[in-house]
């Protein structure tokens, strides 16, 4: 194939990211958590305590939606609620230590399944989706946002 395109790669690439995204989750049951709190609680660990609306914004989710799992989390004492230091009529939220250990222990349960996974690729073929990886990672973080960024302005 010469000169593929986006949309050649995306016909090509999604049947087996769903299937792959379906059967991980499926095996790496362990956590009544959802993929969207998982993501929540992750960003959190990440950039910190954060306002609803950033939170919202990043995760590319309505206000409402951002609050409603937010206070999922906060039942669940995964999250807690704390002022804003810089306007003190804002509130922020931050991942409480339960939440910093429950990420953590899904995140390596999960991994522990995704490398038996990859266990079943050759020598060459990881090397080539680790190769990959460094692809997959810079959409992560960039094609959301992106996104979100043209949808608001």
């Amino acid at each position: 194939m010469t000169n593929p395109t986006p949309e050649d790669l995306a016909a090509r690439i999604r049947p087996a990211l769903t299937k792959l995204y379906v059967m991980h989750f499926r095996i790496a049951e362990q956590s009544d958590l959802t993929g969207p709190q998982l993501s929540i609680l992750a960003r959190l660990n990440e950039n910190g305590p954060s306002r609803i609306s950033h939170i919202a914004r990043e995760e590319g989710i309505r206000m409402p939606t951002a609050s409603n799992a937010l206070h999922q989390l906060e039942q669940r004492e995964l999250v807690e609620r704390i002022r804003d230091e810089t306007d003190r009529r804002g509130v922020r939220v931050a991942l409480t230590q339960l939440g910093r250990n429950e990420l953590l222990r899904v995140g390596e349960e999960r991994n522990k399944y995704l490398s038996e996974m990859f266990s079943t690729l050759s020598d060459e073929d990881l090397t080539r989706a680790i190769e990959l990886s460094d692809i997959i990672n810079k959409l992560a973080d960039s094609y959301g946002v992106e996104k979100i960024d043209t949808k608001e302005g």
